[in-house]
This record gives C-alpha cells, structure tokens and sequence, in this order.
C-alpha cells in the first residue's frame, strides 16, 4: 500500500460555523498552491433544513494573493463538475469534491445558497497533494 499520508497536506476551507439561514454565500478561505501539483476540495454538509433550497458551487483561481483577478476556473481544467459538487436541500450529512489542475497560484471555493430559509451547516477542507517537497509536515502548518 502507497503512502498517503506523506504526501497530501490539508488546509482549512470553510471552518465549521453556526447555521448559514439565508443566501449568504459559503466562501473558502483563499489557498496557495505553491509547491503542490493537485488540489481538492472536499464539502462536507451537515444539517439543511429548507425544503426547498439548492447549494451551487463555484471555483475560481488567480495569481494574486488576495484573488483580486480571480475567474472561474474553465471546465477543461476542473476534475469533476461544479455540478456534482453542488448540492440539494436533501443532501443532509454528505461529501462532495471538486479537484482542478491549474497553472493559477491560488484557488477559491464559493458555495451560494438559493431559496434558504432554514439551517444550513457547510465545512470544508483543501486537499493539496503531489508535493514537490516531501514529506508534507505534520501537523499541517
């Protein structure tokens, strides 16, 4: 069996929070890619009580460090679709991923909430793996 562990590092996405009840988005925090080859990342939902609401996502990326040039990362370059890591009021207590290859330094996950009343619970993690340097540290810094 490979090695895992050694050569994936993990960054905070969006950190667990009180319930989102309107259509305020669900933003990541901002990842560097540098050094790493692939990138993930994992949606974790919890609770979703509106009957009635759906959940898009969207990645962008960019080389400024604060996004200021972001743009939707094109399809051809995204592992995955947007789609099958957007989501349903039903999808209490799921995963979804979305991974992407990119020449971009840096990435965004934005997660927008339509027709929600209700609780909404949504985490994620980035998942950065191949990395030049290895082994990734432990715990991740």
């Amino acid at each position: 069996m490979q090695d895992l562990h050694n050569n994936i590092h993990l960054k905070r996405g969006i950190s667990p929070a009180a319930a989102v009840v309107d259509n305020t988005p669900f933003v990541s925090q901002i990842v560097d890619l540098a050094g790493y080859d692939a990138a993930e990342f994992a949606i974790l939902t919890g609770a979703l009580a509106d009957a009635d609401a759906t959940f898009t996502t969207l990645v962008e990326h960019g080389d400024a460090a604060n996004l200021s040039d972001a743009a939707a990362v094109p399809d051809d370059l995204l592992l995955g679709l947007e789609t099958q890591a957007s989501f349903l009021f039903s999808d209490d207590d799921k995963v979804f991923k979305i991974g992407l290859r990119t020449s971009k330094r840096y990435a965004r996950v934005t997660i927008t909430p339509a027709a929600n009343t209700g609780n909404a619970f949504v985490a994620g993690v980035w998942v950065l793996g191949r990395p030049r340097n290895r082994p990734t540290s432990n715990p991740p810094a």
